[in-house]
């Protein structure tokens, strides 16, 4: 089959979905990408929208997902000859998708009051005449209030 006018060559393909041939290859071996199509040659085609299902990848995989499971979510096509159980399949897919989301930005909210809580602490600190050290116990409770410190401040004045 010759190449398509709107298909991209594999190499154009991972520089603009900012990855690499390795990787692209080993998606496509474990079923996660196709090519459009092939030359005689062998050379794989891309279609440009296929650039947001490696973008999909990515970003399941930075919420944690191994790659097996995001198989199973982007796997919505697969077998799907009625309409309504395609969309039903492409709605878990998503709502799978919001779930993680949502657990993600849970820990990231967590983690921005560690650091506000630590922040607030630290002005506390300038007022304070005593130098995190052994001798205090890198003021490990606070020398002013007895109070523990947070733990974010906590690690860094050890």
């Amino acid at each position: 089959m010759t190449a398509q006018p709107d298909l991209l060559k594999i190499g154009d393909f991972a520089k603009l979905a900012n990855t690499n041939l390795r990787t692209l290859r080993y998606y496509e071996e474990l079923g996660l990408i196709q090519p459009a199509s092939r030359s005689q040659g062998g050379f794989r085609y891309y279609r440009q929208t296929d650039i947001h299902r490696v973008q999909m990848i990515r970003d399941l995989q930075e919420l944690g997902l191994h790659l097996d499971r995001i198989r199973e979510l982007m796997a919505v096509r697969a077998d799907v000859e009625n309409r309504d159980l395609f969309l039903e399949r492409v709605r878990e897919a998503l709502v799978e998708q919001d779930r993680l989301l949502q657990e993600k930005i849970a820990v990231l909210e967590g983690q921005r009051k560690k650091v506000a809580q630590a922040l607030h602490k630290a002005n506390e600190c300038r007022h304070c005449s005593h130098s995190p050290s052994t001798d205090n116990n890198y003021c490990e409770p606070c020398c002013t209030t007895g109070e523990r410190l947070p733990d974010h401040l906590s690690a860094l004045f050890q």
